[in-house]
C-alpha cells in the first residue's frame, strides 16, 4: 500500500480535512493516475452526510477524476504513460452478468463497485478523487481528447455521462422536444447534449434569473415553473422531460406536461420519496423512469462526442483549501455550474 494526500470526511457533520488515505501497488491490470483535477459533486455532499445511508468514516469522495496516467501494470494495453486520462463513478463490476456484457456495468446485477463507499474486489472500502493519486483496473479507465480542455474534463465523468446516456436512451433529437428541469451541474450539461442532438431544448427553472445563460448554452425557451401560468402554457408539450434537480418537485405536474407516450426521466437523487399519482401516468400513456450513469462504452462515446462538438461544463476551479466552502455553494445553488478543484493544492 502507498499512502497519497487526501481530503477526508471524518463525520457526517464536521468540514473535511487533509490527510492520507491508502492506494493499492498497481496490479497487472491496473493504471495509477496522478490526479490533476477533481469534481465537486452534490452526491459527494449526500453521501458525506448520510443522506443516502450510513458510511464508514473515513472516507475520501469525489467520482469525477482527470489525470494522467503515472505508471500501468504489466498486462495493461489500453493506456500509456503520460495519456490524459478521466475515471467516473465506478472503478468495478463484476464483468461477467447480463449486464456488463451488455456494457451496462452501471446496473451490474452483482452490484457494481463505486469510485467511493464501495466494497473492492479485495475488501477494502474505496476511496474517492479528492485525493493526489488513485489506482485503477484499466478497463474502468476512460481517455479524455485533446481538444477537451482538462481542467473542464472531470465534471464530464458524472454530470456529462448522468445527462448523455438518457438523452440517448431515450432517442433526444430532431423532431424531439425535450424539457430540462434546473440549470444546475447536471441541467447546464443536458442542455448543451440535447441541443447538439438537435433536438428542440426548453429548460423549466424556479425562476429567470438563469435564463440568459440557458439560451447562449442552446436552449431555445426557458420557462419560470415558479408562475403558476408555465404549467397550463406547457401541458402536453414535450417528449421527454430530465429532471436533474436534486430536491423535491411535483412530479403530477410535470408528467401533466407530457405528450402521449412521453417520458419523465430523474437523474437527481433527492433524498426524500417523490410520490407520483398513477392516473398521471395512465392519462396519456406516460412513464416516469430513472436513470444512472452510462456504461463505460457509452462515457467514452459521450468524452468523443463532447470533443466533436466543442462541448465542456462551465466550471470555477478551487484550491483544495476551499473544499469545504465550496459545498456551503453548491447547498445554496451558487455555482455556475461545477466545481472543480485543482488537485496539484492537495
Amino acid at each position: 500500500m502507498t499512502l497519497v494526500n487526501a481530503y477526508i470526511a471524518t463525520s457526517a457533520t464536521e468540514p473535511l480535512v487533509r490527510g492520507t488515505v491508502e492506494r493499492r501497488e498497481v496490479g497487472p491490470n491496473d493504471v495509477l493516475i496522478d490526479i490533476e483535477w477533481a469534481g465537486i459533486c452534490h452526491s459527494d455532499i449526500h453521501t458525506v452526510r448520510g443522506d443516502w445511508g450510513e458510511i464508514p468514516y473515513p472516507m475520501t469522495v469525489g467520482h469525477e477524476i482527470a489525470g494522467v496516467v503515472a505508471a500501468v501494470g504489466a498486462e495493461v494495453t489500453r493506456h500509456r504513460v503520460g495519456d490524459r486520462v478521466g475515471v467516473g463513478c465506478m472503478v468495478g463490476s463484476c464483468r461477467e452478468c447480463e449486464q456488463c456484457l451488455a456494457g451496462n456495468e452501471q446496473y451490474c446485477l452483482k452490484g457494481m463497485i463505486g469510485t467511493y463507499n464501495a466494497v473492492d474486489a479485495d475488501g477494502t472500502i474505496t476511496q474517492g478523487g479528492y485525493s493526489e493519486q488513485i489506482v485503477v483496473a484499466e478497463d474502468f479507465v476512460l481517455r479524455v481528447p485533446e481538444s477537451i480542455p482538462f481542467e473542464k474534463a472531470a465534471p464530464l465523468l458524472c454530470a456529462g455521462i448522468t445527462t448523455y446516456s438518457p438523452l440517448r436512451h431515450w432517442n433526444a433529437g430532431p423532431g424531439k422536444r425535450v424539457a430540462v428541469v434546473g440549470l444546475g451541474g447536471l441541467g447546464h450539461m443536458a442542455v448543451k447534449f440535447a441541443h447538439a442532438m438537435g433536438a428542440e431544448v426548453t429548460v423549466l427553472s424556479q425562476s429567470l434569473k438563469k435564463r440568459e445563460d440557458g439560451l447562449r448554452m442552446g436552449a431555445d425557451h426557458y420557462h419560470a415553473t415558479g408562475d403558476p401560468d408555465t404549467f397550463a402554457a406547457l401541458a402536453g408539450s414535450f417528449d421527454l422531460i430530465v429532471n436533474t434537480v436534486s430536491s423535491g418537485i411535483d412530479i403530477g405536474a410535470h408528467l401533466d406536461l407530457l405528450k402521449t407516450d412521453g417520458t419523465l426521466v430523474n437523474v437527481g437523487a433527492p433524498s426524500e420519496p417523490l410520490p407520483v399519482q398513477v392516473f398521471s401516468l395512465l392519462m396519456g400513456r406516460k412513464s416516469f423512469a430513472g436513470s444512472a450513469i452510462g456504461g463505460i462504452e457509452e462515457t467514452q462515446e459521450m468524452l468523443d462526442f463532447c470533443a466533436e462538438h466543442g462541448i465542456a461544463p462551465e466550471v470555477e476551479v478551487i484550491p483544495a483549501d476551499r473544499i469545504n466552502e465550496a459545498w456551503e455553494r453548491v447547498l445554496a445553488s451558487d455555482v455556475r455550474y461545477r466545481f472543480v478543484i485543482d488537485a496539484g493544492t492537495i
